[in-house]
C-alpha cells in the first residue's frame, strides 16, 4: 500500500474478540469449479469436514419482515461457543491452504523485497514548521513529526529538500503508531489536527477493531494528554481559528454522526478564519474576520434532507460548493454547483451562482488559498483539477450568455438572455445588464473555461488524484498526489501564481532484489502525450513542461480504460492492467475488483502487489460500477436504494467483457470484495456462478450491522444451501487480532494479500504453474 495515500490509516493488534473482528471468506462458487474440474486439477481440500455450528431456533422481525435465523446466537461475542467456531473455521481454513505454505513464503518475500526499508513524505511547510511522517526502518507504522523550518540556500537547499528527513535533534515527534501499538495491543487513528497555534494535537483513537473512536488532545509544549478531555465516539475534528475551541462531531448507537460539540479552555492566540469542514478550516485566513464561538455561532443554510453545503471564505465572501435545488431553473439537483455570498448576506440567502457544470462534468471539491480558488472535478469520468484567479476573472471572448436584470420593461418584452459577438461591448453599452456571476443565480450558466483557469497537467493514465494537507493559506503551492496502475505514487507542487509543477518525490519500488518482477530500472518519459491536457481548448501549459516527468511502468504493463455496455445500456467504465509479455489472450487468469457503495471512487492507485499476479500472467480490471464514484452523484443514486441491481448488472456485464473480449479465459476468473463491496460481488456470483472460478469477500458487512458473526452465518447459510463436496471449497478466516479493515502496518498487509493470491491460485489449479 503506497505510503502518501495510506499513513493515516494505520492498524495493529489486540488479543480480544471484538465485533469487528477481520473476516475473509474465500470459496469457489460450485457450478464453475465443478466444471472446471474437468480440465483442472485443483489442490484437494482437507479430508475433515467443514465446521459445523450449533443451531438455535430464533426468529427475526425488521422492517416488518420476519424470518428464521437459527445462527442468531452467534451476534453475542461473549459466547464461549462464538470464539470456539472462530477457532474450528480458522483451523479448516489452514487445513485447506496447507499446500501453498510455500507459495505464500514466495509471494509474501516479493510483496516485501519491492518496499524500501523506510517509507518517508517530503516534508510540508505550514507556518515557521515543516511538518512530515515517515515510517521507521523495521517498524510497521508511520511517525508524525515536524521540525522548526531552517533557511537554506544554494546546494545545502537541495540537500535538505532531498534528505529532509535525517533525524535531528530540533525534530519533534507528535504522534508514534508504534508506540500506541505497543501501549494498546491494537490501534487505529482515525483524524489528526493540529491547532493552527501549533501548541495542541487533537486525534481520534481506535483501540478496540469496533470502530469507535476516543477524542484524545495531546500539548505538544509539553507532550501530555489530557484525560479529562477524551471523548468516547468522537468522529470529526475542526479547531476554530484562535486555537481556544476544538469542534467535534458524536456519532450515536448506529455510528452516525448526529451531533456536534465543542471543547474549550486552549490557548487564547489569535489567529482568524473561517473555512470548510464545521464551519473551520485549519489554514490561517488573515483577511477574515474572526470568530468567538462562544458569541454564538452563525447559520448559513436550514438543514435539508439530502443537501450538502462546503463552505469556504475569502475576501469577505462565502464560497459554497451545494446541491441544493434551484427553483424555476434547468438544473436537476444530482450534482454539485458553486455559488457565493457576501458573509452580511449568507443568512438570507442571497447567493450568486458562480459555476455550474456541463452535462459531461461534475463539481467534487474545491479548495481557497490567498487569491486562488482550486476546483477539483470530473470531465468524462476522468478526474481534473484547475486552479481560478480570485477575484474572478471573466474571459468575455467565450462568454455568450447574460442574464439581464433591472431591465426597462421595453427590453424585458423582447429577450430576456441575449447573445452578443462582443459581450464586453454588450455590457458596456447597457449598464442595467448584470452578468451572472455578480447577481443572484437565473438558471443560466458559466463554464469554467470562461473564469480563465489553469489546468494542473496530469499525466495521461492517471486513475487516481489525492489532495495533500494544504494547510498554508498564504501558499500559492499546492500539493497533490498522483497515482495510477502503473505508475507508483507522485506528489506534485503545483505553483499556482507561476502556472508551473515540479515532482517533489516519487514512491521508490525495489524489482532488482526479487527475481520474479521483469520491471526495468525508471526510465523518464519524454514524449509529450505522456502529459494529459485537461481541456481541449485550453492553451495554458506548464513553462517547465520538458523539464520533468513523472516515471511509469507503461512501457512494461499495460493500462487500459474501456466502456463496457451493462444490462440497460449504460457505459460503465473498465480499466484493464496486464504485463505485456506475460498475458496470453484467451488464456489468462484474472481478477476482477469492484466497490460500488457509498458514492466512493474505486481505489485505482498504484499497488506494487499487484505484480505478483501481473508477472505471472494475470489479469487485474477494476470496474467503476454504478453505486460508487467516479460519474457524480447521479452515479451513485443509480447504483444504491432500489437501483443496486444496477450495480451487480454492471459487474456482471464487466466480467462478462473480460471473457468475451479474451482478457481473460473462461473459466479462469475471480473477483473481489471488501466490506460493502460484499454485497456486490456475492450477489453477481449468486446471479452468475458459472461466471466465477473464485471469490474473496473480505471484511464481509451487512446492511442491518457489522460485526464477525454475519460473516460466520453468512458461511453456515452457504455450506447448508449446497452439497457436501461444494461446501468443502468454502473458507473463512478470521483475524482475532485485527479490526474491519484489517491489521494494516508495512509489511503484515504482505502476508494477508500473499493468503489471498495463493488461494485464488489454489482453486484454479494452478499452484505449481
Amino acid at each position: 500500500m503506497a505510503l502518501f495515500r495510506a499513513l493515516a490509516h494505520s492498524k495493529n493488534t489486540t488479543l480480544t474478540l471484538t465485533r469487528s473482528c477481520r473476516t475473509i471468506i474465500t470459496f469457489t462458487p460450485s457450478s464453475s469449479f465443478s466444471s472446471a474440474c474437468r480440465r483442472r486439477n485443483p489442490s484437494p481440500a482437507p479430508p475433515q469436514a467443514p465446521p459445523s455450528p450449533k443451531k438455535v431456533p430464533f426468529t427475526v422481525s425488521v422492517h416488518g419482515k420476519k424470518w428464521q435465523d437459527p445462527y442468531h446466537w452467534m451476534s453475542n461475542t461473549d459466547d464461549p461457543n462464538l470464539l470456539d467456531h472462530l477457532n474450528r473455521e480458522n483451523s479448516y481454513a489452514d487445513a485447506f491452504m496447507a499446500d501453498t505454505v510455500e507459495l505464500r513464503s514466495v509471494l509474501s518475500s516479493e510483496m516485501k523485497a519491492r518496499l524500501p526499508p523506510t517509507v518517508l513524505t517530503p516534508p510540508e511547510r505550514w507556518g515557521p514548521w515543516l511538518y512530515y511522517q515517515y515510517i521507521p526502518e523495521g517498524k510497521e507504522y508511520p511517525v508524525l513529526c515536524r521540525r522548526l523550518e531552517t533557511k537554506r540556500t544554494g546546494w545545502m537547499k537541495n540537500v535538505f529538500l532531498h534528505y529532509g528527513m535525517t533525524r535531528s535533534k530540533r525534530e519533534e515527534i507528535l504522534l508514534d503508531w508504534n508506540e500506541l501499538a505497543e501501549k494498546y495491543g491494537y490501534v487505529n487513528v482515525g483524524t489528526c489536527r493540529v491547532s493552527p497555534d501549533h501548541n495542541y494535537l487533537a486525534y481520534t483513537l481506535d483501540i478496540s477493531g469496533g470502530e469507535r473512536f476516543t477524542l484524545q488532545i495531546k500539548d505538544l509544549r509539553s507532550g501530555l494528554i489530557d484525560p479529562k478531555l477524551e471523548v468516547y465516539g468522537a468522529v470529526s475534528l475542526a479547531w476554530a481559528q484562535d486555537a481556544s475551541y476544538l469542534f467535534y462531531t458524536l456519532s450515536d448507537e448506529n455510528q452516525r454522526p448526529y451531533r456536534q460539540n465543542l471543547t474549550i479552555g486552549f490557548s487564547f492566540c489569535h489567529f482568524s478564519g473561517l473555512g470548510k469542514g464545521m464551519g473551520f478550516s485549519l489554514r490561517c485566513h488573515p483577511n477574515c474576520h474572526s470568530v468567538n464561538p462562544s458569541n454564538g455561532l452563525q447559520k448559513i443554510c436550514n438543514r435539508t434532507s439530502g443537501v450538502q453545503y462546503f463552505v469556504e471564505h475569502h475576501s469577505g465572501l462565502f464560497y459554497i460548493l451545494t446541491n441544493a435545488p434551484i427553483p424555476d431553473a434547468e438544473w436537476s439537483g444530482q450534482g454539485y454547483y458553486l455559488v457565493r455570498s457576501r458573509i452580511e448576506d449568507v443568512e438570507s440567502a442571497k447567493f450568486q451562482s458562480i459555476i455550474l457544470p456541463d452535462k459531461d462534468t461534475s463539481l467534487c471539491d474545491m479548495d481557497i488559498f490567498n487569491g486562488y480558488l482550486v476546483l477539483f472535478f470530473t470531465k468524462k469520468g476522468l478526474p481534473l483539477l484547475c486552479s481560478l484567479n480570485l477575484p474572478m476573472q471573466i474571459d468575455f471572448k467565450h462568454v455568450s450568455h447574460l442574464i439581464l436584470m433591472n431591465m426597462p420593461c421595453e427590453l424585458q418584452k423582447r429577450q430576456r438572455i441575449l447573445q452578443y459577438d462582443n459581450t464586453k461591448e454588450f455590457v458596456t453599452a447597457f449598464p442595467f445588464v448584470i452578468p451572472l456571476w455578480t447577481h443572484s443565480f437565473q438558471g443560466h450558466q458559466v463554464y469554467i473555461q470562461d473564469l480563465k483557469p489553469w489546468y494542473f497537467p496530469l499525466p495521461s493514465n492517471t486513475c487516481s488524484v489525492s489532495p495533500g494537507s494544504n494547510h498554508d493559506f498564504l501558499n500559492m503551492v499546492y500539493r497533490v498526489v498522483l497515482s495510477s496502475p502503473v505508475m507508483p505514487d507522485v506528489i506534485v507542487d503545483y505553483d499556482m501564481s507561476r502556472h508551473t509543477y515540479s515532482i517533489v518525490h516519487q514512491e521508490e519500488v525495489n524489482c532488482d532484489s526479487v527475481g520474479q518482477s521483469c520491471i526495468p530500472t525508471f526510465v523518464l518519459n519524454k514524449n509529450k502525450s505522456k502529459i494529459q491536457e485537461a481541456h481541449g481548448d485550453n492553451k495554458e501549459c506548464a513553462t517547465n513542461f520538458n523539464s520533468q516527468r513523472w516515471k511509469d511502468f507503461s512501457h512494461v504493463y499495460c493500462c487500459q480504460r474501456e466502456e463496457v455496455i451493462s444490462d440497460d445500456g449504460v457505459r460503465v467504465p473498465l480499466t484493464i492492467v496486464y504485463s505485456r509479455e506475460s498475458w496470453k489472450k484467451g488464456q489468462s487468469p484474472g481478477l476482477l475488483v469492484s466497490y460500488g457503495a457509498y458514492g466512493e471512487d474505486l481505489d485505482k492507485s498504484w499497488c506494487s502487489d499487484h505484480l505478483s499476479l501481473l508477472d505471472r500472467g494475470w489479469v487485474v480490471a477494476f470496474a467503476d460500477v454504478r453505486g460508487g464514484g467516479g460519474g457524480g452523484p447521479s452515479w451513485h443514486k443509480s447504483g444504491s436504494g432500489l437501483n443496486k441491481l444496477n450495480s451487480i448488472f454492471d459487474f456482471v456485464s464487466c466480467g462478462n467483457y473480460l471473457v468475451n473480449e479474451g482478457y481473460v479465459q473462461s473459466d479462469l476468473l475471480s473477483a473481489i470484495g471488501w466490506s460493502a463491496g460484499c454485497l456486490l460481488v456475492g450477489a453477481a456470483m449468486n446471479m452468475h456462478p458459472q461466471l466465477f472460478r473464485a471469490v474473496i469477500l473480505k471484511h464481509l458487512t451487512f446492511i442491518l450491522r457489522v460485526g464477525v458473526w454475519e460473516g460466520a452465518k453468512w458461511v453456515a447459510k452457504v455450506r447448508d444451501s449446497t452439497c457436501p463436496h461444494c461446501s468443502q471449497t468454502v473458507i473463512m478466516k478470521t483475524s482475532m487480532i485485527g479490526g474491519h479493515f484489517g491489521e494494516g502496518g508495512h509489511y503484515a498487509q504482505c502476508d494477508e494479500t500473499a493468503y489471498e493470491y495463493a488461494f485464488l491460485m489454489k482453486a484454479f489449479g494452478i499452484l505449481n504453474e
